[in-house]
C-alpha cells in the first residue's frame, strides 16, 4: 500500500496541524505500547500548536494535551509527569483571548487524587482570577462540595454571584445548598437579595423557586406575600392561574379565596386590555367552577366569557 493513509507518519509530517491524523497515529503507537516512543510522539504533536487564536482551531489540539496528561498518569504512572503536562499546556493557554475550563478542572482532580488540596485550589483559584467562566466556577464549588467544605462553596457563591448577579440559577442552586445544609434563614435571605437584582435573566423562574420554597415550609402566610409582592411588578395571567392554583391547596377555606384571586384577575386583565390573557384565565376560572363551584357561580363565570367563546361552549 503505497501513498499516505490517515495517521501515518508522513501524513502527520506533511500536515502537522491535522489534529486528527495525530490522533490516528498515535492509537497505532500506542498499542504497540512502547513508552519511550508514545511519549516522544506526544511531545512531537503537541509541538504543533495552532497557529491562530481562534478557540475552535484549539478544540481538536487541546484534546492532544489532555490524552497525553491520561497517558502519563494512567499508563507510565509518572504522577510528576502529569504534573508537568498540566501545567505547560495551562502555560501555553492564551487566556487573555479565551481558556478551557476543562483544564482546569481536570488538572484539580489530578491534584486531588494525589491528596494534593493545596495545589488544586491555587490552581482553580488562579483560574477564576484569569477568567471567571460559570462553568470554572460551578466545576470548582461542586468539587468544594464533594469534599464537604461548605463554608469555601459559601464564599465561591458569593465570588460567582459578584460575577453575575443576573444570573437566577446561581442563586437557586445557593440558596439550595443553604436548604440541605438545614439553614432556611440563610437560604430566605438569598432569594430576598435575588428577587431584589435590578436584572435577572429568567425571573419567573427564581420567583417560582422562592414561592415553592416557601410553600415546602408550609409558610402559606409568606407565600402568599410573596405572590402579592409578584402581582406588583407583572400581571401576567400565568402568575394570577398559579396564585389561584396556590389557594385552592393552601387552605381549609381555599376555594373562596381561589375565587376572590380568579375575580381580581379578571377585572386586573380587563382593565389592561389584555384580550388573548383574559379569555385564557376565564377559562381557568370555569373549569375551577365546574369542578368546586354551584351553577350559580358558573354562571357568573360564563357571563363574564366574551360571545365567541360562548358560542364555542
Amino acid at each position: 500500500m503505497g501513498g499516505k493513509s490517515k495517521g501515518s507518519p508522513k501524513e502527520v509530517k506533511a500536515n502537522p496541524n491535522n489534529y486528527d491524523a495525530w490522533f490516528d497515529y498515535l492509537r497505532l503507537v500506542e498499542s504497540e505500547g512502547d513508552l519511550e516512543v508514545i511519549r516522544e510522539t506526544y511531545e512531537r504533536a503537541i509541538a504543533n500548536v495552532p497557529p491562530t487564536k481562534e478557540k475552535s482551531f484549539w478544540r481538536r489540539y487541546i484534546y492532544l494535551w489532555i490524552n497525553y496528561a491520561l497517558f502519563e498518569e494512567l499508563e507510565a504512572e509518572d504522577v510528576e509527569r502529569t504534573r508537568q503536562v498540566y501545567k505547560y499546556c495551562l502555560e501555553l493557554l492564551p487566556h487573555k483571548h479565551f481558556t478551557f475550563s476543562k483544564i482546569w478542572l481536570l488538572y484539580a482532580h489530578f491534584e486531588i487524587r494525589n491528596k494534593n488540596l493545596t495545589a488544586a485550589r491555587k490552581s482553580l483559584g488562579m483560574a477564576l482570577g484569569m477568567c471567571p467562566k460559570d462553568k470554572l466556577f460551578r466545576g470548582y464549588i461542586e468539587l468544594e462540595i464533594q469534599l464537604r467544605e461548605f463554608d469555601r462553596c459559601r464564599i465561591l457563591y458569593q465570588k460567582f454571584l459578584e460575577f453575575g448577579p443576573e444570573n437566577c440559577v446561581t442563586w437557586m442552586k445557593f440558596a439550595e445548598l443553604e436548604m440541605l445544609l438545614g439553614d432556611a434563614d440563610r437560604a430566605r435571605a438569598i432569594y430576598e437579595l435575588a428577587v431584589n437584582q435590578p436584572r435577572l435573566d429568567m425571573p419567573e423562574l427564581l420567583w417560582k423557586a422562592y414561592i415553592d420554597f416557601e410553600v415546602g415550609l408550609s409558610e402559606t402566610d409568606k407565600a402568599r406575600a410573596l405572590y402579592e409582592r409578584l402581582l406588583e411588578r407583572t400581571l401576567h395571567v400565568k402568575v394570577w392561574m398559579s396564585y389561584a392554583q396556590f389557594e385552592m391547596s393552601a387552605a381549609e377555606e381555599g376555594n373562596v379565596l381561589a375565587r376572590q384571586v380568579y375575580e381580581r384577575a379578571n377585572q386586573s386583565l380587563r382593565g389592561a386590555g389584555e384580550k388573548e390573557e383574559r379569555i385564557l384565565l376565564l377559562e381557568a376560572w370555569r373549569d375551577f367552577e365546574t369542578q368546586n363551584g354551584d351553577e350559580e357561580s358558573l354562571e357568573n363565570v360564563m357571563q363574564k366569557m366574551p360571545q365567541r367563546v360562548k358560542k364555542r361552549q
